[in-house]
């Protein structure tokens, strides 16, 4: 089976390893796991005249590469895939498909026209509202990349100092969507001085160091699918305070030492100063083993199957 990955390549020094690691990890899994070929078409353009202007390469791209299947991450790489009609298409939708009004017009018209759906969490699915062929499937992990490392250790390889807490950012200071500005007004006022450290443009094993080195991590998102940085965290064992968007809720559900907030900055702080107060590693790791990669991309394998098997 031939698969044509499309998604996203809209990054300075584009790296499909670092840039767009989930969907990297989980295809790359799926191939050892399975007789699954693969190559790549990456977007390059923005705004939905931008993904269409790639419309002739894609198709160039198919009559070269003649995948079985073709599998694009996010509604509007899903949205240029369905402009052509001879490769069933499968569509991965992760969240900001439905954040904003335009997108979600156009990730819709994509669901309604691709073979099969997939949403990384319900909630998307009900924000999609269409009567579509889709299943739930949340983006799985590495657990060979993620795991938990001794603080002490993670510190001195990072070149951190060890005597200061550090609370890791979700993301880049950046992003709107991830609403550092709530984050970093918490931090004044929490009873002990602490460091917030961004989360950009770092490799996955910097990552996996990052996580073990700090003290919790702290997602203050308006929106998320289902982010990968909170279950990349509960394989460390690493405490987390969270904005409830996507599934978070459900995936550090039940955890010491990880606490949901709402977006008021009193609670965030408590939130965080619970957390701190917590002062020790959770056992999340072992509540997060069906993230397994290879589960998930058994999942996703099936479909494959099943939309390969119509055609």
């Amino acid at each position: 089976m031939k698969v044509l990955i499309v998604c996203s390549g809209n990054v300075d020094n584009f790296d499909f390893k670092m840039h767009q690691a989930f969907v990297y990890e989980q295809i790359e899994s799926i191939k050892e796991a399975f007789k699954v070929q693969y190559d790549t078409f990456f977007i390059k353009g923005n705004g939905l005249k931008g993904y269409l202007r790639n419309l002739s390469s894609l198709k160039k791209k198919i009559g070269n590469y003649k995948p079985d299947i073709i599998h694009a991450h996010f509604g509007l790489s899903g949205f240029l895939s369905v402009l052509q009609r001879k490769v069933p298409v499968i569509i991965t939708f992760h969240g900001s498909d439905v954040v904003f009004p335009i997108i979600r017009i156009f990730s819709r018209v994509a669901a309604a026209l691709s073979h099969y759906n997939i949403f990384v969490s319900s909630k998307i699915h009900s924000k999609m509202g269409l009567n579509i062929r889709y299943s739930i499937i949340p983006c799985g992990i590495n657990l060979d990349i993620f795991y938990p490392i001794e603080v002490k250790l993670a510190l001195e390889k990072l070149n951190l100092d060890c005597d200061k807490r550090l609370i890791l950012f979700a993301s880049g200071f950046d992003n709107p969507v991830k609403n550092s500005d709530l984050a970093l007004t918490a931090l004044k006022f929490l009873k002990e001085p602490a460091e917030l450290i961004e989360l950009k443009n770092k490799s996955r094993e910097q990552v996996n160091l990052l996580i073990n080195a700090c003290n919790l991590l702290l997602l203050t998102s308006f929106s998320e699918g289902s982010p990968q940085v909170i279950k990349e965290a509960m394989a460390c064992n690493c405490p987390i305070v969270a904005t409830d968007v996507g599934d978070i809720s459900e995936v550090i559900s039940g955890t010491d030492g990880c606490f949901i907030t709402s977006f008021k900055p009193e609670e965030v702080v408590e939130k965080i100063n619970f957390a701190l107060e917590f002062n020790k590693r959770t056992n999340g790791r072992e509540k997060i083993m069906h993230f397994d990669n290879k589960n998930i991309a058994e999942k996703v394998f099936d479909i494959y199957k099943m939309v390969s098997e119509d055609k």
